[in-house]
């Protein structure tokens, strides 16, 4: 990418903000961990940046806490931002543990915990508006007094200084890195981060990835400014921002080497891989650098690379549904339609065949009113639970065998192949 000046935000700036943060009751260091099973996986040494271990549960604290303190200093004792997540807990953190009062304006259909949360960091939560744009809106008119300030997630060039920090305690960690690997939501991590890779250590790669439903940076560096989407869509809502600003876009294009997208699918598998082999419990979009490293967008074959876990707010119901699609995609869980005549014990006689074979069934469903159906036929859905797509195709090979017509619902090309 092409270089240039940027005067939003310097190293120096990340640098007295690190030194602000020296306090750690605020912000802490968070360890690295080498991870041998994914690296095997990217044919890299992989070593994980665990920042969703910060208090509150991700970097935010970081930015909030630069931004505020030196508010404070300054007079200001009142601030107000809004957040459905992470920011609203960084921000209630950093403005009670300064001795100032914060305003958290949320949209009404924000979770319960992600409320409660911020409330017992110290914040007052209002809940205003249907979406994060009227509650942001709002939020926004609150601050118009000179009294109360504004803490925005991303376009402060404070709030870039203080997520850099984290910059500075990558390359402490562990100097000899070559790929660094984070998530770009409005873009205010990335930038401080590689602002300060860039003073400190050029040679090392920096990359940034988006969700494949809320990428905006590629179309934005090839305009030449911010593009913004209307509609976003994906698992990953810590980077669902639908758009970055002018300060986060000049230092992506100073300072970052590439970026590239993830899918929702991606996603779900990666956060299931940290659960499963990290023991790490982390959000779509901490798991998003994971992703990438896996898949066919970056190559970080042979060499230490270093993806940053940037939060661990994930809702349970979210992680409910993610693994039930990360599990249905590696076919562990599989849903499968059989064509039966309509007689009495033909359940029981599927049934069989899949216990015979070592599988759990979790529910099944009889359906009579489907329109491909003939007089006197019926269809069985069973949804089961499997050792993976090897141990499926068995159960769907002695299904067929039966004489019963089979298919995945998850997966119609199948039909052909099983022969419905």
């Amino acid at each position: 990418m092409a270089e240039k000046n940027c005067f939003g935000v310097s190293y120096d700036d990340i640098e007295q903000a690190n030194e602000r943060a020296n306090d750690r009751s605020i912000v802490k260091s968070t360890p690295v961990e080498r991870s041998t099973s994914l690296g095997q996986m990217a044919d890299s040494d992989v070593f994980l940046k665990m920042e969703h271990l910060q208090w509150t549960g991700s970097f935010k604290t970081r930015g909030a806490y630069n931004k505020i303190s030196q508010a404070v200093d300054r007079g200001i004792n009142k601030f107000v931002a809004a957040s459905a997540g992470n920011h609203a807990q960084g921000v209630a953190l950093a403005a009670a543990k300064c001795g100032a009062e914060s305003t958290i304006i949320m949209p009404e259909t924000a979770p319960q915990a992600k409320i409660d949360a911020t409330r017992s960091y110290g914040g007052t939560v209002e809940l205003v508006g249907q979406d994060f744009q009227e509650a942001m809106s709002y939020a926004q008119s609150q601050a118009e007094s000179p009294e109360v300030e504004f803490v925005h997630a991303y376009d402060d060039p404070e709030i870039v200084a203080g997520q850099g920090t984290l910059g500075i305690e990558m390359y402490e960690d562990y100097p000899e890195i070559d790929t660094v690997v984070l998530p770009i939501g409005g873009g205010g991590l990335i930038s401080g981060v590689a602002t300060a890779l860039d003073h400190l250590s050029p040679e090392t790669r920096v990359v940034g990835v988006q969700a494949e439903g809320a990428s905006t940076v590629h179309e934005s560096l090839n305009k030449g400014i911010p593009v913004t989407l209307d509609q976003v869509e994906t698992i990953a809502d810590g980077i669902a921002t639908g758009g970055i600003s002018e300060l986060t876009l000049d230092l992506i294009d100073a300072h970052v080497d590439d970026v590239v997208t993830v899918t929702d699918t991606e996603i779900a598998n990666a956060i299931l891989l940290l659960l499963e082999r990290a023991k790490q419990v982390v959000e779509g979009a901490a798991a998003a650098p994971v992703a990438a490293i896996l898949s066919d967008e970056l190559n970080v074959t042979g060499e230490k690379v270093m993806p940053v876990l940037s939060g661990g707010n994930l809702d349970i119901t979210m992680l409910q549904t993610v693994l039930i699609h990360a599990l249905t995609n590696r076919r562990q869980i599989l849903r499968l339609r059989v064509r039966i005549n309509d007689r009495p014990g033909k359940m029981r006689e599927i049934s069989e065949v899949i216990a015979n074979h070592g599988a759990n069934i979790h529910n099944v469903r009889h359906d009579r009113a489907l329109p491909d159906l003939n007089v006197g036929e019926a269809a069985l859905v069973f949804t089961i639970e499997t050792q993976g797509s090897e141990h499926s195709n068995k159960i769907v090979d002695a299904i067929r065998g039966e004489g019963y017509a089979v298919e995945s619902i998850e997966n119609r090309v199948e039909s052909a192949e099983y022969g419905q």
